[in-house]
């Protein structure tokens, strides 16, 4: 196995919640939202009030995954995003693909630049100016993203200057089953609006899932957050979150296009 980087493995708790086959993307989210997703919608949902996962597809591995962090976070604040990608053979996924996919998510310099819809400014704007991976939280030496041979479970670390939140160091854990993919991010700074903490050290957690539906993929993105209690605070973060989301998903629909249309 070729390794670039510095990395650190991860034990497969979660093998046994991989199902090894593709499942329909009816039998994942329902009929209803499968053909609004067909149809090249997204679904989404915000919530600020007592939430609970309410897009999430009936996948063992990322209800675990979704479960464990809602538990342990107890978020004031949950997005969720459904969204589905059309693959142009309308095939399960090879191995090859599986592997080019997983790669082209570890591609966290190319985070830098992207752009998502700011409604405090009425206008597109920059997300993450500069994204790295980096050795160490403590350390911070720059590394080049990372290319495997094959899917590892793994841990790894990313500095990224947001123009809103600021210099950041984040958590990155990726986990890989036969038919799914599944990245969470955790921050291991304070986010910051100005002089204003919006949201403290590890308090914002955010998944996206992909999962092979044999002639498409299905992605999930949640992001929840503990955020600071200011008055109107958490309805700006939750749109926040949800055009930033956005532009994340636009990001990795472009890294399968690489993968799918090459």
């Amino acid at each position: 196995m070729k390794k670039k980087v510095f990395f650190l493995f991860i034990p497969l708790f979660f093998a046994a919640a991989f199902s090894g086959f593709s499942v329909t993307l009816e039998n994942l989210t329902g009929p209803e939202r499968a053909a609004i997703l067909r149809g090249g919608q997204l679904i989404s949902e915000v919530q600020l009030k007592n939430p609970r996962p309410l897009l999430m597809p009936d996948h063992e591995a990322v209800r675990a995954i979704v479960g464990e962090i809602q538990s342990s976070l107890n978020p004031g604040i949950f997005v969720e995003i459904l969204s589905l990608y059309k693959k142009p053979d309308g095939l399960p996924w090879t191995a090859e693909e599986r592997r080019d996919l997983y790669n082209e998510a570890l591609s966290i310099s190319s985070l830098a630049g992207i752009q998502y819809f700011s409604a405090t400014r009425n206008t597109m704007r920059t997300f993450y100016e500069t994204s790295t991976v980096i050795n160490s939280p403590a350390a911070k030496r720059p590394l080049p993203d990372p290319v495997f041979a094959e899917p590892e479970n793994l841990v790894l670390y990313a500095r990224q200057k947001d123009l809103t939140f600021g210099d950041n160091i984040y958590r990155y854990e990726y986990r890989a089953g036969n038919d799914s993919l599944i990245f969470t991010q955790e921050n291991l700074t304070t986010m910051n609006v100005g002089i204003i903490t919006a949201v403290g050290k590890n308090r914002l957690r955010s998944v996206v899932a992909v999962i092979d539906t044999e002639d498409s993929l299905l992605i999930y993105a949640a992001s929840m957050a503990k955020a600071s209690a200011f008055p109107g605070m958490g309805e700006r973060i939750g749109n926040s979150f949800t055009n930033r989301t956005t532009a994340v998903l636009k990001w990795f629909m472009g890294k399968a296009d690489k993968v799918f249309l090459k």
